[in-house]
Order: structure tokens, then C-alpha cells, then sequence
């Protein structure tokens, strides 16, 4: 069944007499999926020939997919504050999970009241939630309605049954599943176990040998190393400092050559699987009709190393962690089949400006976000911005069109500048040649601009000065 379109009346005072103003412009029902732990090139139609995705191809294939989006931090909690606030994780000290406690005492009712779902239940539409929360804040404080507390499965049911309901006005739902992110317990039971690989029923599934395969067949199928397997030159040697889970650094000293294959194997399954859920939520909507009236989004809280540089898990602002898919697709409005490769996207800034701007929603003058609807709908802006910012607990990464830095509070070599287009692989660190110290000292430049430009704070330990580091 289609929604009914959104009708809505002003009331207010004329000359003393009272006036009623109605606009019956249809607003588009927004589904918002998020996964957990997906990076930007697990998908399909990415290029990716070790995961088949086919319902976030669909997605993809009648929308636009944005390949230069980065997170606002590399781990769940501050990037999910992020997306439904439109801050800086930094704003309210949360640059860890473990920050949570601090956070929740700097959320304010300002950024509460710019959270995404009062933002549009303001504007009338009926907010729900279901799945992963994983926030500072309730999401009943960010909104929303809670509908389904499991992030798997049954998740895909309840959305499924709640688009095949009526509705008498615009929705805005979330769906938030947990996978990928299983793969994490992989390194975590290896490291308190070696040789025994145990977590959720998922992940042990992943790491099963499939029926009708010898041992021999099951190894020989899993991926091979990524070409960018080898620590990069010069890499900064406290690029796991302050990290308390050991795990991280057991992987990259103990893991076989075969450990790593099964590793990116099971990933690549834990997507599949979670990709298998998205395609319940989006059967649905194509059934029931509305997904002609329906903007969906869809992106991730961060990435997972997938073995690249010898890592796994998030936090580290390599691309495998930091760059995260981000599909807009409505059909018929959206281009469709476009790849944005040039457009620099932040999925936390520009998450609720976009949707504000598809749904004909006024954008909170306190967000510094983007809405990208003009580039989803294939007509470039007049302008765009130059570079984007991302933060963890330990360093700043600063992100322009040709290449990255990354500056760490401390270490013996505290700075890393890349070049993306010579080396999207990140294998040899620039900020130790001497030819680079002009590009070097511009990033450092454009990293306090960044900050000042965006009314947000750089704390001192990453401002650097004088010769590279």
C-alpha cells in the first residue's frame, strides 16, 4: 500500500483574522539501513568478486554510490552520534566507545533538538527505529519510536511488516543490523584462545567449511591477501596507541597467511548475510508499492581492515576502516547507476541535510553538513568542499582531493601524508620525504582550517609545527 500524501496546514493570525494554508506536495517516505563494520569495497558492485551483495546492487543500480565517503570516527558509538546529530564526535569528547560515560553528559538539548528523528517528526512524519542503538542518547531522546530490539533477523521482519502496514503519513524508519561486525569476535577468541575460533552462531557459521566442499576445496576458495598487505614505510608507531585490546596486536603478530584468508572469508560471508536481510526490507517496499515515494539511504558506521596492513577491526583512519559505502536511491528521482568518485562526503555531517533536502525540510542553521541531492541526482554544485575531517581518541586525519594526513598526539613519527592517487593502497608514508614538506605543511594548514571553518575544536596535541616529524 502507498502512503498517503503528507498534507500540511499552517495556522496562524492575519489582520486579526485566522488563517489556514495547506500544501499537498507528497513528502517521500525516507528508509534509513545502516550495517555495522561494512567497509566501502564490501560490496559487488564495488568491484569486489569475493562477496556477491545483489540487494545493495539494486540499491546502488537506481541510485548513486559515493565512493569518497569517510565516517566522522572509525568506531560504532562516536560515528553513530555523528549521523543522527549532524556534530562532531569531538564536540561532546566522544572519540571512543569507552567515552560513552562523558558523552552523555555533554549531549545537549541543542544538538537533541537538531537530532534527526525530532527534525522530522517536527515536520510530521512517524519516526521508528529498529535494531542497533549504540548512541549517547536514547533514540526516544533522538525522536524516535523503538521498535524492534533485535538487530538481525527479526529485525528484517518487523521493517518488513512495518512498510506492509498503512500509513497515513510520511515515515521515516532505521533499520540497523549488526553485521559484518561479527567478525570481530575472530582476532578477540583467537587472541584468549589460539586455535579456537568461538562468537555468535553467525560468525561460526562463516568459518565453517560449506557442505559438500573437502577441507582442501574450503581453503583453496578463500580470498587471497589484499595487495596491501605489508605495513607501509614510516607507518606511525603509535597508530594502536591507546587501544586496550591487545587482540589488535596479536592479530598482526600471530595470524597466518591462512588465518587472514579464512578472516576475509568469513567477512565476506557476514556480508552476504546481512545483505540477504536488506533484501526482506527492500522486497518489501518494492511490493507493497511505495518505494516510488521512498528515499533509502544506506551506509555504514565504519569499516573493518580486512586484513589490509596486516589489521583487523576499525578505528585507524586507513581507508579500509575510514571510508564507508553510501548509497542515496530513490527510483526515478535519484540517477540511477551513477559512482561518484570526486565529491568528498562526510556520512555523518551530511546525512540529515541530505535527507532534510529530499524531504523539502528546512536545514538546522547550526549544521555544517551538505545535502548531496544535487550530485545523487547527477547536477553538480556550483561548489563543493575541498577536504573533510575525521577523528579518533589518538590522532585527526584531514582528507583532500589528492591526498591524506593524519597527525597522532604523539610518537616519534606523529604525521602520515599519503598520496591517494598514486597510492590508495597507503603503503608508503610522505610526511618523512623532504620533498613533500610544502604539501606537508599545507595539510597541517588545511587540518586548523578545517576545525575553524566547521565551529568545531582542534585541541593543541595536533596542531604541528617546524620540521616533519
Amino acid at each position: 500500500m502507498r502512503a498517503i500524501p503528507f498534507i500540511a496546514i499552517t495556522v496562524g493570525f492575519l489582520g486579526g483574522s485566522l488563517f489556514a494554508t495547506e500544501s499537498t506536495a507528497a513528502k517521500p517516505n525516507i528508509l534509513f539501513i545502516i550495517a555495522d563494520q561494512m567497509q566501502a569495497g564490501d560490496l559487488s558492485c564495488a568491484g569486489n568478486p569475493y562477496v556477491k551483495t545483489p540487494a545493495l546492487d539494486s540499491l546502488a543500480a537506481a541510485g548513486a554510490r559515493f565512493t569518497l565517503t569517510y565516517c566522522a570516527v572509525p568506531v560504532c558509538e562516536p560515528s553513530r552520534f555523528s549521523m543522527f546529530t549532524g556534530a562532531m564526535p569531538s564536540r561532546v569528547r566522544l572519540e571512543r566507545n569507552e567515552d560513552n560515560g562523558l558523552a552523555k553528559k555533554n549531549v545537549t538539548p541543542a544538538i537533541l533538538a537538531n537530532s534527526l528523528g525530532r527534525i522530522f517528526r517536527r515536520a510530521g512524519y512517524e519516526t521508528v527505529y529498529g535494531g542497533k542503538i549504540h548512541l549517547p542518547m536514547t533514540v526516544e531522546a533522538a525522536g524516535f519510536k523503538y521498535i524492534q530490539k533485535d538487530e538481525g533477523p527479526q529485525l528484517a521482519e518487523t521493517c518488513a511488516k512495518f512498510l506492509r502496514e498503512p500509513h497515513h503519513r510520511p515515515f521515516l524508519m532505521v533499520a540497523s543490523f549488526i553485521n559484518p561486525h561479527d567478525i570481530c569476535y575472530m582476532a578477540i577468541s583467537e587472541a584468549e584462545h589460539p586455535g579456537n575460533i568461538s562468537g555468535p552462531k553467525p560468525l561460526l557459521d562463516a568459518t565453517q567449511c560449506p557442505a559438500g566442499m573437502t577441507p582442501a576445496q574450503f581453503a583453496a576458495a578463500w580470498p587471497p591477501l589484499p595487495a596491501n598487505f605489508a605495513i607501509p614505510a614510516g607507518e606511525p608507531e603509535n597508530i594502536l596507541s591507546g587501544d586496550p585490546r591487545a587482540f589488535r596486536l596479536y592479530a598482526r603478530e600471530h595470524f597466518t597467511t591462512n588465518d587472514w584468508r579464512l578472516h576475509r572469508w568469513a567477512y565476506a560471508r557476514l556480508t552476504e548475510l546481512v545483505d540477504g536481510q536488506i533484501g526482506q526490507v527492500l522486497t518489501a517496499l518494492r511490493e507493497t508499492g511505495l518505494d516510488t515515494n521512498t528515499l533509502v539511504v544506506f551506509t555504514s558506521d565504519h569499516g573493518d581492515m580486512d586484513a589490509s596492513h596486516q589489521l583487523e577491526h576499525k578505528s585507524v583512519f586507513y581507508d579500509e576502516a575510514s571510508r564507508v559505502p553510501f548509497i542515496v536511491s530513490w527510483k526515478g528521482v535519484t540517477k540511477a547507476g551513477l559512482v561518484d568518485k570526486e565529491h568528498l562526503v562526510s556520512s555523518g555531517q551530511d546525512l540529515i541535510p541530505t535527507l532534510c533536502d529530499f524531504a523539502g525540510i528546512a536545514i538546522p542553521a547550526p549544521l555544517k553538513g551538505r545535502s548531496v541531492r544535487a550530485l545523487a541526482e547527477g547536477n553538480a554544485p556550483a561548489t563543493w568542499r575541498k577536504t573533510q575531517v575525521a577523528e579518533n581518541g589518538e590522532s585527526r586525519m584531514l582528507r583532500s582531493a589528492h591526498y591524506k594526513y593524519v597527525v597522532y598526539a604523539a610518537g616519534a613519527r606523529r604525521e602520515m601524508l599519503t598520496d591517494m592517487v598514486a597510492d590508495p593502497g597507503e603503503m608508503k608514508n610522505l610526511a618523512l620525504d623532504p620533498q613533500f614538506a610544502p604539501v606537508l605543511a599545507e595539510h597541517r594548514r588545511l587540518l586548523q582550517e578545517w576545525y575553524a571553518q566547521n565551529g568545531e575544536r582542534l585541541d593543541a596535541k595536533y596542531v604541528v609545527s617546524g620540521a616533519a616529524k
